[in-house]
């Protein structure tokens, strides 16, 4: 007998989905994204199976299509998530979030003396791997914070 594949979550037409978000990290990835401030209508699968991760996150926006600075943000809290454009009901493009070379504008520095945090000026901060650990050091400053303090 077929086994057939049970969705929790329904397909959508066109936009993003977010798939890999670590469980319990959506909503913070949501409000990093200002999803709920925009016109777009977000679902939410959280704490669902993963092989990968134990337990996974899943975020839908419907007719919408992240750009590659909010991408950058996904990395901060979700770094191996996956992404996937929608077009038609289908996947159109299918990617992994990737270390970018430079985060600007994506996150405050948490250090209170950095010039960044008196100044007009923005966030520069450079990602950096260590075996399984990330963590990101600021332009300016030249301190480093792990992905957590930036969000």
């Amino acid at each position: 007998m077929p086994t057939t594949k049970i969705y929790r979550v329904f397909k959508i037409a066109n936009g993003t989905v977010i798939d890999h978000v670590p469980g319990g990290q959506a909503v913070r990835l949501i409000t990093l994204l200002r999803l709920l401030n925009s016109d777009s209508i977000v679902t939410m699968g959280a704490n669902m199976p993963s092989k990968k991760l134990g337990r996974k996150d899943i975020i839908k926006i419907e007719n919408r299509e992240l750009t590659p600075d909010e991408i950058n943000q996904v990395y901060l809290i979700a770094p191996e998530a996956s992404i996937n454009i929608i077009r038609n009901g289908e996947i159109s493009k299918k990617f992994p979030v990737e270390i970018p070379g430079l985060l600007t504008t994506v996150a405050h520095c948490p250090n209170p003396k950095c010039i960044t945090n008196h100044e007009i000026i923005k966030t520069k901060f450079t990602p950096k791997r260590a075996g399984k650990k990330i963590f990101f050091q600021c332009h300016y400053c030249e301190k480093e914070f792990d992905q957590r303090d930036l969000v």
